[in-house]
């Protein structure tokens, strides 16, 4: 019997079935139903000074590789985003060369990218609406030159600066009229970054709408659409619902993807998830099934996921890049479990603990043995004996769920050579 321990928070231990990979297949046709990008973290040096603080060191092969991962599954990626740090430890010539980087990455193999813009560059000082507009400019252009989309990001700055609904209205007048073709506007939730309270000029959710509308509606040739990250579903498909034809809805709600993605007879949203970085084999074959449109499989594929992402975006949610580093970790694509400016310590053993409970009962682990045999080496590391684990349960009862690495099928991430289970 192959198991998996887990612990709780009263450090009791229990081993639970290790289920196999599920077979997903990439696509050998670009996706068509639906629109799908992961937003996706940063890999660090595991040797370089990880702590708060100090300029983020990456390690671009790492974090190149895991672009072309996702990218084998058909998905787009959405870089330099919060998922990869920003304002939580990925400095500005970092992101700046993350984009250039990744802009690069994905013209040599015709990949889709699209890159955040903000403010974030000049630091915390409070600045003017008029330097707003000229920090963003500058992002904006270096992206453009870069060869990248642009998704227009809620900056920080321009939520101290604005005092009226109007001035997020000339902000964006001002910053999308510079840019050479339509970019993407993200409207984020102050769950993940508190300091935006009161975004398009109210703390009401449906007046701040009103607000975003209105910028879409009067800068039509420059927005193709927005990605919504408030966590509230019926927020999102009211704003859906009042949408042009020419401008999607990007969810980026990682607590009700699997209903919004699907949708209903008044419409669907695409996607523009962080969760989909820990995810993409799952998201990339559950639209391979709305492709074919077999909606029944969709759901089979990608509503247990929910509980994982869920878990994953708990409160407090702007941690939630702890649980997309650690998967990739467990997953092989990163050799040890670190991140920029210390933050692999921001969730508790328990918490990560059902993290591999959920990812493994809903078909997120894309090699099993090695997630437990890096699981289990953590525990040991913080000094639990995975040994004294409960059973998972009588053979009998488990013996369905064995699984070798000879005998798992394959998930379409197997490397050439076997990565180490301790880094």
């Amino acid at each position: 019997m192959t198991a998996i321990t887990l612990i709780d928070g009263s450090g009791a231990l229990r081993a639970v079935p290790l289920a196999e990979a599920p077979a997903f297949s990439k696509p050998r046709h670009p996706l068509t139903s639906r629109v799908a990008y992961a937003a996706a973290h940063v890999v660090p040096k595991p040797f370089a000074d990880n702590t708060p603080g100090e300029p983020a060191e990456i390690d671009w092969d790492a974090t190149l590789a895991f672009r072309h991962h996702v990218w084998s599954w058909g998905l787009g990626v959405a870089d330099a985003m919060d998922t990869a740090q920003r304002n939580m430890g990925l400095d500005a010539l970092a992101t700046r060369e993350l984009i250039t980087r990744s802009a690069a990455e994905a013209a040599s193999v015709g990949a889709d990218l699209v890159v955040g813009v903000n403010t974030d560059h000049v630091g915390d000082e409070s600045i003017s609406l008029e330097q707003v507009i000229d920090a963003y400019k500058e992002q904006l252009h270096h992206a453009e030159d870069a060869g990248a989309g642009v998704v227009l990001m809620a900056s920080r700055h321009l939520a101290r600066a604005a005092q009226t609904a109007d001035d997020y209205r000339r902000v964006y007048r001002e910053v999308l009229g510079a840019a050479a073709g339509p970019v993407v506007l993200h409207w984020l939730g102050t769950a993940f970054d508190p300091a935006l309270a009161g975004y398009f000029g109210s703390d009401d959710t449906d007046a701040a709408a009103a607000t975003l509308l209105q910028v879409i509606e009067y800068n039509r040739d420059k927005v193709s659409g927005v990605k919504m990250s408030l966590l509230d579903a019926d927020a999102e498909i009211a704003v859906r619902e009042r949408l042009p034809e020419s401008a999607r809805m990007f969810t980026g709600d990682d607590f009700h993807y699997v209903g919004l993605i699907e949708g209903d007879e008044r419409g669907h949203s695409d996607a523009l998830l962080g969760a989909f970085a820990a995810l993409a084999p799952n998201a990339s074959a559950a639209i391979q099934a709305l492709d074919r449109g077999d909606t029944a499989a969709y759901r089979d594929i990608l509503g247990p996921t929910e509980a994982l992402s869920q878990q994953v975006f708990a409160a407090p949610t702007y941690y939630y890049k702890t649980g997309v580093a650690f998967l990739s970790w467990l997953n092989g694509h990163q050799a040890a479990f670190q991140m920029v400016g210390g933050l692999h310590a921001a969730r508790s053993l328990p918490h990560l603990s059902r993290i591999v409970e959920l990812a493994n009962a809903s078909g997120a682990l894309e090699r099993p043995e090695l997630a437990a045999a890096r699981w289990h080496s953590l525990l040991t590391l913080n000094g639990v004996d995975v040994a004294i684990a409960a059973p998972a349960g009588d053979a009998a009862a488990t013996a369905d769920h064995e699984t070798t690495d000879a005998a798992a099928p394959a998930t379409g991430n197997e490397s050439d050579t076997d990565i180490e289970v301790l880094a």
